[in-house]
């Protein structure tokens, strides 16, 4: 196995054994192939650099490579932005490791050879993030190669499989050329890839939320601390940003809105679609530490006298997101709130049971303008998973889910 910094610093000999330059540069071309070195940058002081393609490549040692063609068959380098440079994007810089589920900062780069018709090919195989790469990086063209390789032998080795590194760009434009995308991070959990984006600068954080689908950019940014959401939405294009609050909780999305500056806040709610615009513009009304202002306006409430049969049947037709369904509330013929029925009764209850059987006692509800203490107090008495939140004739207008209480007694 050769690593980047084997290469680099190393000297290139055209096919007559004439020195053609130092290698100075890797890069890949990752719309051609995703890990093959496509050419190598040769320095030659005073004069323009030349670039050796992959398939001129006869022969491949550490600190050396041989080509078969002569020097003037190779080509002057050009910049291309759609070519990863390993010295300069990679080495020393920080990517996401979505297996383990972190950012890591890359040492050095594992490569191996593969021979194809008299050529030989470099192919990125891992990133080294750990002490074996360090050490190489720091005692190249310091200490012989024996000594480097024995040292390096005992120490511990951390290395991240090609396939699951995601580099960050945060320029779009070179993400798109590099073809960087971000589907390694929609698979992770929201909370994992919240943390990862703690760790990145501002802009960096930037780019990522941009670049992902608005589904999972809410679910993140849900996870992410409450002044870092706001920096990062006021941060995207009033579009962008109302696409990703749509996607979040109504009362998430006027959180998010009543952190961020009036002229951001109109831009935003101007691009939202009526319906959701309308409720967060209603959540905005209630102080944020009352029971207004910590209610979910997207909640089920079905009539009492309902079956167990026709609301399980009701909410398959619906587009409810089932991870945070729990609870379902109740009124009666007077619209007003009746009772709360937990999803777990629904699953042992007969098909023909009425649902105002199944409620659970005591009948507890808070008015909007109650307070945050007082709410803390009911969930932590009763054992609550969700408690409806009523107007003044008594008719259900929002839910507060257990997740939302815990969120807010930690940002205390």
């Amino acid at each position: 196995m050769l690593h980047a910094t084997d290469l680099l610093g190393g000297e290139a000999y055209d096919r007559d054994g004439h020195f053609v330059g130092q290698i100075t540069e890797l890069f890949i071309e990752p719309a051609d192939q995703p890990n093959r070195v496509s050419r190598f940058l040769l320095g030659r002081g005073k004069f323009l650099p030349l670039l050796a393609r992959y398939d001129t490549v006869a022969f491949i040692a550490p600190g050396v490579i041989r080509l078969n063609v002569e020097e003037k068959d190779l080509e002057h380098y050009q910049p291309n932005e759609a070519w990863l440079a390993m010295r300069k994007d990679l080495l020393d810089q920080q990517i996401i490791d979505t297996s383990g589920r972190k950012v890591v900062r890359v040492n050095d780069i594992d490569l191996a050879e593969q021979r194809i018709n008299g050529t030989v090919e470099l192919r990125v195989t891992q990133v080294d993030v750990g002490l074996t790469g360090a050490a190489r990086r720091l005692l190249h063209g310091v200490a012989s190669a024996g000594f480097v390789r024995g040292l390096t032998t005992k120490l511990p080795t951390r290395v991240i499989p090609w396939e699951f590194v995601n580099l960050i760009e945060p320029d779009p434009l070179r993400r798109v050329k590099l073809r960087i995308t971000h589907q390694k991070l929609e698979r992770m959990h929201p909370a994992d890839l919240a943390d990862i984006m703690e760790e990145l600068s501002p802009l960096e954080r930037q780019s990522i939320i941009a670049s992902l689908d608005e589904e999972t950019a809410a679910e993140a940014l849900a996870e992410l601390d409450k002044r870092l959401t706001t920096q990062i939405v006021e941060g995207l294009a009033p579009q962008k940003a109302a696409d990703i609050l749509e996607e979040m909780q109504p009362d998430q999305a006027a959180d998010v809105i009543a952190d961020m500056t009036p002229e951001h806040s109109r831009e935003v709610l101007s691009e939202m679609p009526g319906e959701e615009a309308r409720e967060v513009r209603e959540l905005l009304k209630f102080d944020e530490n009352s029971a207004g202002g910590m209610m979910n306006t997207d909640f089920i409430y079905v009539g009492e006298a309902a079956t167990r049969a026709e609301v399980v049947a009701w909410i398959k037709d619906m587009d409810v997101d089932l991870e945070r369904l729990d609870t379902v509330f109740l009124i009666d013929k007077d619209a007003k709130f009746s009772g709360a029925v937990a999803v777990g009764r629904l699953l042992f209850a007969p098909p023909e049971e009425p649902m105002e059987t199944l409620k659970m006692e005591p009948l507890l509800s808070v008015p909007p303008d109650a307070g945050d203490k007082e709410v803390f107090e009911l969930f932590d008495k009763y054992n609550l998973h969700s408690l409806a939140v009523v107007d003044e004739l008594g008719r259900p207008i929002g839910a507060i889910e257990v997740d939302d209480v815990v969120s807010r007694i930690r940002s205390r």
